[in-house]
């Protein structure tokens, strides 16, 4: 059975391990690790991978970004869970971002492997401040998963999820900062996914040289109640990012288990900015 979410059956469990993993990626979408300004040339990458935070910025509009990867976890002896997650990042309007994001995952346990597509998520990114007091770079994002993955085969848990994400970005010269808050609410009676939830992150970013990042997060999911209800959990990722070029940057890393998280994950990937799907009209000055 799964540490991260309690539950009556080997499968139950993983199956709720992969809905908080594919969360975890594509709800989330994880934070840069390079400097928090938006980036003048809207082909530069604006990596939200590979951690679990997000940073409060948007592609410019007009804009296509896609970022996907790969983590492979033990989360119990006997039990192994991969994930690809898949993010579009797609630019409507300055500071308004379109997410769109499918998934794959495969999980085993108990002699049991259940492969396939996972939930799916749509939402809305839209940037309120820049550099606000306290706040600094102040983001809201609201998402809506539907149940897309297959509940008997353990790839989705058959809800539907509503969710709000507070994100806050700061930069100290070389350092960025990001922090987030969330809450899910969910469909269904609580016994495949507790019905609500809560989310946190502190992520920190520090620039090594002009193509090399690295990235240091603390993340949790407190704890749940209901039928499937778990204590909470907590884990430390970390890793380098690499920039090929300004619109290709690759990632890979390590995530550790603090409280309840589970085995420890590998994971990599990339982040690439695609180009222009259409090109935004000009406003004329008065």
């Amino acid at each position: 059975m799964s540490t991260i979410a309690a539950s009556s059956t080997p499968m139950s469990g993983m199956r709720l391990t992969a809905s908080l993993a594919v969360l975890g990626f594509l709800f989330a979408g994880p934070a840069r690790v390079v400097a928090q300004d938006a980036p003048p040339d809207p082909r530069q990458a604006m990596p939200e991978r590979p951690t679990v935070a997000t940073h409060a910025h948007t592609v410019a509009p007009g804009i296509i970004e896609l970022e996907t990867g790969g983590q492979f976890q033990y989360p119990d002896p006997g039990s192994s869970l991969w994930t690809v997650p898949i993010l579009f990042k797609i630019g409507l309007a300055p500071r308004l971002q379109l997410d769109v994001a499918p998934g794959w995952l495969s999980a085993s346990a108990g002699g049991r492997t259940a492969s396939g597509l996972g939930d799916s998520m749509v939402g809305l990114k839209w940037q309120l401040t820049d550099g606000a007091p306290v706040l600094g770079d102040f983001a809201l994002q609201a998402t809506l998963k539907v149940p897309t993955g297959s509940r008997p085969q353990g790839t989705g848990t058959g809800t539907t999820d509503v969710n709000l994400l507070a994100i806050s970005s700061h930069e100290f010269g070389r350092v960025a900062l990001d922090v987030n808050a969330g809450y899910t609410w969910r469909s269904g009676d609580g016994s495949e996914a507790p019905k609500a939830a809560t989310f946190w992150t502190v992520s920190w970013g520090f620039e090594l040289s002009e193509r090399v990042s690295w990235v240091v997060e603390c993340f949790g999911y407190p704890g749940t109640a209901g039928p499937s209800g778990a204590p909470g959990s907590s884990a430390l990722l970390t890793g380098p990012t690499y920039t090929v070029n300004p619109s290709t940057v690759l990632d890979a890393g390590i995530i550790l288990n603090v409280k309840r998280f589970g085995g420890t994950a590998v994971y990599a990937g990339v982040t690439w900015n695609i180009g222009r799907m259409w090109t935004p009209p000009v406003r004329q000055r008065p």
